[in-house]
């Protein structure tokens, strides 16, 4: 483990949304370059559901970032200019507190015993690690996916607080495919015998039951336009073909069996289950009455909206609706409807199309001066088509996909330990 990772406890009591407190929660987070003299220059990113706080490399911890393409000296949120910080979601298990870390009132670990946590309950938290940084007011909140709702709670919450908001793929509130699929996953995990209602063997646990969740949700994460082009009806090599009649024989069953194996090694269940339903459970009208008049309360200058043509789990009406309610409320407002073909993952894979919005939208790009690179990436998106000679494994470690990505490359589920 690198030293980037740092932590931060709240002091006192932690009241969390739907009941429950917590003792001195931690929470883990990572930072890359220099706060100002007037500390005006700082940008915080929620993650999705799985990341950990290390979304870029850095000299304490030189280990490829989930966010590595995008934040960086001279790339997208550039870290010459910006103070940038990430913060591992309390829940989570890359070091934030969460249910596998211990319970001070028991001193074994939380499990389901942790309270039920809501994305208002990251976006706090969040907040106190601000004022501990002395960072009162941010040049731009940034949240791709789950991190994009959070981002929203933050602003609800604490209006005036951003200068500028960027969310990626995100929305108002999850829509019900996406609720109703991540039921299923939760199912699939806490019905596999290896759960022990929570209670399951940190060195193995419901190993079956992430595997299958993990299937499901990469069919959500990427595009029916993807698969046809990346595998097609491509079989395994016969030497390659497990043996048994139904065992895997088509390249894209074979993509999921790695992706799901490297996912159950590096993500707790527990945690999966609690930030899969606090992503269920927002809905920003809760803040406002209507999406529209918790829009109107955010009170930011600018806001950059990013949202993918082939999302299905957040998909672009979504978008607009989020770009509309912003821009009627008085903030200059770029909305980019991108032609890339990963679906929800492109932010972890499309890295320059996103990189290059980003990158203007921060260096200070008004709505004129982006729409023509918004123009030059509709007319090369169809040219840009999946490689049908491209390995179907290729990529597999483009991103850990699934609202986010995952843990570092290389963190084994060990490392998945709340403080």
């Amino acid at each position: 483990m690198g030293e980037a990772r740092r932590y931060f406890e709240i002091p006192g009591q932690f009241a969390l949304r739907r009941g429950g407190v917590l003792e001195r929660p931690v929470l883990a987070y990572e930072t890359w370059g220099k706060l100002d003299a007037a500390r005006d220059n700082a940008v915080l990113v929620f993650t999705g559901m799985s990341p950990s706080a290390h979304a870029a490399s850095s000299a304490a911890d030189p280990r490829r970032g989930w966010w590595e393409e995008i934040i960086g000296p001279s790339r997208a949120i550039d870290t010459r200019r910006h103070f940038v910080i990430c913060m591992n979601s309390l829940g989570s298990c890359f070091g934030s507190t969460g249910p596998a870390s211990v319970d001070p009132a028991t001193g074994e670990p939380y499990r389901l015993g942790f309270p039920l946590l809501t994305l208002e309950d990251i976006a706090v938290a969040g907040q106190r690690l601000l004022e501990h940084l002395g960072i009162a007011r941010l040049h731009t909140l940034v949240g791709p996916s789950m991190g994009g709702m959070t981002a929203l709670a933050h602003a609800a919450l604490f209006p005036g607080r951003a200068r500028q908001l960027v969310l990626v793929s995100t929305g108002a509130r999850a829509l019900p495919y996406a609720v109703a699929l991540r039921s299923l996953q939760r199912e699939m995990i806490r019905r596999d015998p290896a759960f022990a209602d929570g209670h399951y063997d940190a060195a193995a646990g419901p190993i079956t039951g992430m595997r299958l969740a993990r299937k499901l949700g990469m069919l959500s994460y990427r595009s029916a336009q993807e698969w046809e082009g990346r595998f097609g009806r491509e079989r395994i090599a016969a030497e390659q073909q497990p043996v048994g009649s139904f065992a895997p024989e088509f390249e894209v069953e074979s993509y999921l069996e790695a992706h799901a194996q490297k996912f159950t090694g590096q993500f707790d269940p527990n945690s999966y289950l609690y930030l899969s339903r606090a992503s269920d459970l927002f809905d920003l009208a809760e803040h406002g009455g209507s999406v529209e008049a918790a829009l109107a309360r955010l009170q930011v200058e600018r806001a950059l909206v990013i949202g993918v043509e082939t999302d299905i789990l957040f998909p672009i009406h979504q978008q607009r609706e989020l770009a509309a309610g912003l821009e009627q409320a008085g903030a200059e407002v770029v909305l980019a409807e991108l032609p890339s073909i990963q679906g929800h993952d492109a932010f972890l894979v499309d890295t320059e199309r996103f990189g290059a919005v980003i990158g203007e939208f921060l260096a200070g790009g008004r709505t004129t001066r982006l729409r023509p690179l918004l123009v030059r990436m509709e007319e090369q998106g169809a040219s840009r088509r999946p490689d049908p000679g491209r390995q179907p494994w290729a990529g597999l470690h483009e991103g850990a996909g699934g609202q986010g990505g995952g843990g570092p490359a290389g963190e084994p589920l060990l490392a998945c330990r709340g403080r």
